[in-house]
This record gives structure tokens, sequence and C-alpha cells, in this order.
């Protein structure tokens, strides 16, 4: 009897935890955190943006309290080829019925200043802005051992 409720408790917290957070018309997905260290000084976010709402709405600002800013990041390649990451000030759209992937290599949430070692497994608070639905506050893990592919 113990096995059971075990496993009904384990599969409540896994649905749960993978299950989209809200706000107003948008949901976030796999969201994860990731630095390059544990003692990096810097990471980047990643995660997917869904619109299920009739109008596009857009992510224009995002907060944590394990950083001194966070911006919205790109990588764009300039004329010699090399890549580079650049701010986008005008933040992310989300279209109407549709999805915005901030993944590795392409737009992501760009954490500069960490102001403490993040270790991995913790889990992150982080606070993002939408033009229209507001703010929306994610919870994700820090994870360093997924794989660049994941997400692309």
């Amino acid at each position: 009897m113990k096995l059971k409720r075990f496993g009904t408790a384990a599969l409540t917290a896994f649905v749960l935890a993978s299950a989209p957070v809200l706000a107003g018309d948008i949901s976030v997905t796999d969201a994860y955190m990731r630095t390059s260290t544990p003692t990096s000084m810097s990471g980047g976010a990643f995660l997917t943006l869904v619109n299920g709402g009739d109008t596009e709405d857009r992510l224009i600002a995002a907060a944590s309290d394990v950083a001194a800013r966070v911006e919205m990041h790109t990588h764009l390649q300039d004329d010699n080829g090399v890549m580079a990451m650049q701010h986008v000030e005008e933040g992310f759209v989300i279209p109407a019925h549709g999805t915005r992937a901030l993944a590795r290599g392409g737009d992501h949430l760009m954490f500069t200043g960490l102001n403490r070692p993040l270790e991995q497994g913790e889990e992150i608070t982080v606070t993002l802005t939408f033009e229209k639905a507001g703010d929306l506050v994610v919870t994700m893990p820090v994870d360093r051992e997924r794989r660049p592919s994941h997400g692309g």
C-alpha cells in the first residue's frame, strides 16, 4: 500500500513540475537555466513561450533575484561570419496562436552579475513581463547537463 501512495505522490509531483505556467494567454514550458561552471558570473535561460490568444504579445522584460540584470539576447552573424550575442531591447514577439522558442544558439535570456554560485538542480525564480499578459513568475532548474541540441 505504501508503494502505491508513493507512486501516486511521485506522479503528482512530476505532473505539477512539468505543467506549463500561465499568465493571460501566455504559457511557459520547458524552462531551464544554464551556467558554464558553478562559479560563472553569467548564464542563460531557455524556454518556450506559447501564446494561446488571438493577438500577439511581447516579452518586454525579465528579472531574477540571482542576477544584477536579466536581458533578452539573440545571436547574430556579422559580415565576417562571426556569431555574437546582441541585446534585444524591443523584446520578443510571441505570435497569436503561436510559439517563440528561446533556445541555445538563438534567442535567450542572459543573466549577468550572478550574485552567488548556482548549483546543478537548484531552482531559481524569474519574473517575465509581457506587454499584454503582465508579469509571470517562472521557477526553473539550473541544468548544466542538457545537450546543446535540446529545444532546437
